[in-house]
């Protein structure tokens, strides 16, 4: 079992021949996974990385029996692309577009509140299951097959945990960047609730930033219900109030929005908390009792 995505995925990327698409597109079939086609309006008929390519996310459903999507849509139709994909049937969502209006996205999550699918995203690096599919943007090579289950509101500290955890001599099962933005699909604690239901994760690293109430829900619901170890890191603790660092969701508009504030609460809640993102594997390595190779 795997969270998300697996070697069974059947994934499709919408956007296929663009630019992005079809870079990343390429990554992800070199790495091994599923793809089985893309959706660009227009070029259906076409192949593309001799893969299918389809006009909708429907006929990639009907034809290539797709469950999965990727999204490497401009800003300005990424919101139609996802609705699009859910409307289709597809039951896992991965928007990797950043800059998506946030009244876009207030439409995107009205509308999918009533369809069975999950979405990841958007402004994210996407989710990957190691030696399995990489459903995303994220360097497969940092990520080794293991136990320890990633998420996070960031990219790069995706990455870079990843690779502690490789060097402290454990490995990933799932990894799960959900995105910086004000809206987003899959909430930190929906991720964590995913990876304590997981049989093949005993631990779980969790890694957000200043702003939003999102570890914070997380950081509670692990009080109540963790069965597993927790590691966590807060970004952004010497970011000035007010204003939005890096990723539009980082603004600290409360007392509970700044790093120290969600540090604390995270403590009080029985996680252990790294002050620094060089201490998140030599952290879960000891809550692990693996020695670092």
């Amino acid at each position: 079992m795997s969270v998300l995505v697996n070697k069974d995925s059947k994934i499709i990327v919408q956007g296929f021949t663009g630019t992005e698409g079809t870079f990343h597109a390429g990554q992800m079939i070199e790495y091994g996974t599923n793809v089985v086609g893309g959706v660009t309006p227009g070029k259906g008929g076409q192949t593309h990385l001799d893969k299918p390519v389809f006009n909708t996310v429907s006929e990639a459903v009907e034809k290539a029996k797709a469950n999965t999507s990727i999204i490497f849509v401009p800003p300005a139709f990424a919101a139609d692309a996802i609705m699009e994909a859910a409307e289709a049937g597809i039951k896992v969502i991965i928007c990797i577009t950043e800059g998506i209006p946030t009244r876009d996205m207030i439409t995107v999550k009205e509308y999918l509140s009533d369809k069975d699918c999950t979405l990841v995203g958007p402004n994210c690096p996407g989710v990957i299951t190691p030696d399995e599919a990489k459903c995303g943007i994220m360097p497969g090579f940092v990520f080794k097959k293991g136990r320890i289950g990633v998420v996070s509101k960031s990219g790069t500290l995706t990455y870079e945990a990843a690779d502690q955890v490789v060097k402290a001599g454990m490995g990933i099962s799932t990894a799960i960047g959900i995105g910086g933005d004000p809206i987003i699909g899959t909430t930190t604690k929906e991720a964590v609730e995913l990876f304590m239901n997981d049989p093949e994760t005993d631990g779980i690293i969790m890694i957000g930033e200043i702003g939003g109430q999102l570890e914070a829900d997380a950081a509670k619901w692990i009080k109540a219900n963790g069965t597993k170890p927790v590691v966590g890191f807060i970004a952004g603790q010497t970011a000035p109030a007010g204003r939005t660092m890096g990723h539009a969701g980082a603004i600290v508009g409360g007392a509970e929005d700044t790093a120290e504030a969600k540090m604390q609460i995270m403590r009080n809640c029985g996680i252990t908390v790294a002050e620094s993102p060089a201490e998140i594997g030599k952290f879960m390595a000891e809550k692990m009792d693996v020695t670092a190779s």
